[in-house]
């Protein structure tokens, strides 16, 4: 559950973001920009957490008035070494902050931490990973809470969609792209899996309000809504003409989360009661304009 220790809104000095270049760093970066929030973006050319010495480097950079944004990782994990190097990353910006003490440290986690339930998830959620990806972001939350003297949040996001998505991960960001090549778009089974999906400006506009209310503790980032993958798909399909086929493939393996994950979104309307999460075709339009922009513009 999450706590706003500020209860009006107060910009930090600064914001400090690890892992400033991908696609949710960047944009939580620009968001707060925009905002007119002081932001220091690091990225591996800065201080990359896999090197000898990074620790120290990072330590200097860290001010006790900063507040810390850790996004760095080496993502989706998918195997022993990738969670070895993501441990090895959190590790280094332990014993940073353990030498320079932010005033506030926000993780950006995932809802991968969850066991799986046929019931909404919330933040008091059986924490139990079926997948090295939610291993490795749970061992890393409970890495900082050991280390952490400072007020901590940390953010369980879903699935997040987004004109500059870098994964191309199963859903809206893979269907666009499919879709923008004149190629088909696959589903796996009859695309039956009813999954939340939010959009990344509303995960950036989380991150922001979570800064300026210093918040402390667990927050799911979900809109509260599950669509199937076959709706999502017929959604995307329609924004293109010639409309591309949607055409389905037999399953290999079980659905993921047994082809349910809802949330409970109660604990985001109590903490920021003015939020509102953008609708799922509200966001997918949104992207689709936003795409067709940039390859118009080259």
């Amino acid at each position: 559950m999450i706590k706003n220790l500020v209860v009006d809104e107060l910009i930090p000095d600064r914001v400090v973001i690890v892992g400033a270049g991908g696609f949710l760093g960047s944009a939580i970066l620009n968001h707060m920009k925009g905002k007119g929030i002081p932001v220091l973006g690091l990225i591996p050319e800065t201080v990359d957490l896999l090197d000898d010495g990074a620790s120290a480097k990072l330590s200097g950079i860290l001010r006790p008035d900063d507040t810390l944004f850790m996004i760095s990782a080496i993502a989706p994990c998918k195997d022993n070494r990738m969670l070895i190097q993501n441990i090895k990353m959190m590790a280094c910006v332990c014993t940073a902050i353990e030498k320079t003490m932010p005033a506030h440290i926000v993780y950006i986690s995932s809802d991968a931490v969850y066991a799986d339930d046929t019931k909404p998830l919330t933040e008091d959620s059986c924490a139990e990973p079926s997948s090295l990806h939610g291993a490795m972001h749970l061992t890393r939350e409970i890495m900082l809470k050991g280390s952490c003297k400072a007020p901590l949040a940390i953010l369980r996001p879903t699935l997040i969609y987004g004109a500059t998505d870098t994964h191309n991960g199963y859903g809206p960001n893979q269907f666009r792209r499919l879709a923008a090549d004149g190629k088909d778009i696959v589903l796996f089974g009859e695309g039956e899996e009813q999954r939340d999906h939010v959009i990344i400006d509303d995960v950036a506009e989380i991150a922001r309000l979570v800064v300026v209310h210093k918040s402390q503790g667990v927050l799911n980032v979900a809109t509260g809504n599950v669509t199937t993958f076959r709706e999502v798909a017929e959604i995307v399909a329609g924004y293109f003409d010639p409309r591309p086929a949607i055409k389905t493939i037999p399953r290999k393996d079980p659905m993921p989360h047994g082809g349910y994950r809802p949330f409970d979104i109660s604990s985001c309307r109590k903490a920021f009661p003015e939020f509102r999460y953008t609708s799922l075709e509200e966001g997918l339009k949104k992207t689709h304009k936003i795409m067709m922009e940039v390859i118009k513009n080259g």
